[in-house]
């Protein structure tokens, strides 16, 4: 008489290879522009100017970073942004592959927002998306 399988089954007593069943998810670009192409999409932690940025939200094209200084998360502002997409180029023979861009300083008020509270700034995030 074979002893009875646990819940978690006894992998012990199964003969030959055990092939374990696989998820299928349809094949997408992980961050395409309007046509559909691949592009390279932002980091979810980068370091620019002195400060330490780490995207704490995402939803379609409006993102929240965490900005801090020197790790230190007490003063910590959080930047709404509006995640944009530029074209490929190239530089002499060099190709720059498309990819999202965080805003520039200049689009400060249009594409993106500064809140020192992090529930003011999704507050402000489920207005804009």
């Amino acid at each position: 008489m074979r002893p009875a399988l646990s819940a978690k089954r006894d992998l012990s007593l199964v003969e030959g290879p055990i092939s374990l069943p696989t998820i299928k998810t349809s094949a997408t670009a992980e961050a395409g522009d309007t046509k559909g192409h691949f592009c390279r999409p932002l980091p979810s932690q980068f370091r620019h100017g002195g400060f330490d940025y780490q995207q704490i939200h995402r939803q379609g094209d409006f993102a929240i970073y965490r900005q801090t200084s020197g790790g230190n998360e007490h003063s910590a502002a959080f930047e709404i942004i509006r995640i944009r997409r530029r074209e490929g180029f190239h530089i002499d023979d060099r190709f720059v592959e498309p990819a999202e861009v965080y805003p520039n300083s200049e689009a400060w008020g249009t594409d993106a927002f500064t809140f020192t509270d992090e529930d003011l700034a999704f507050s402000r995030l489920w207005k804009l998306a």
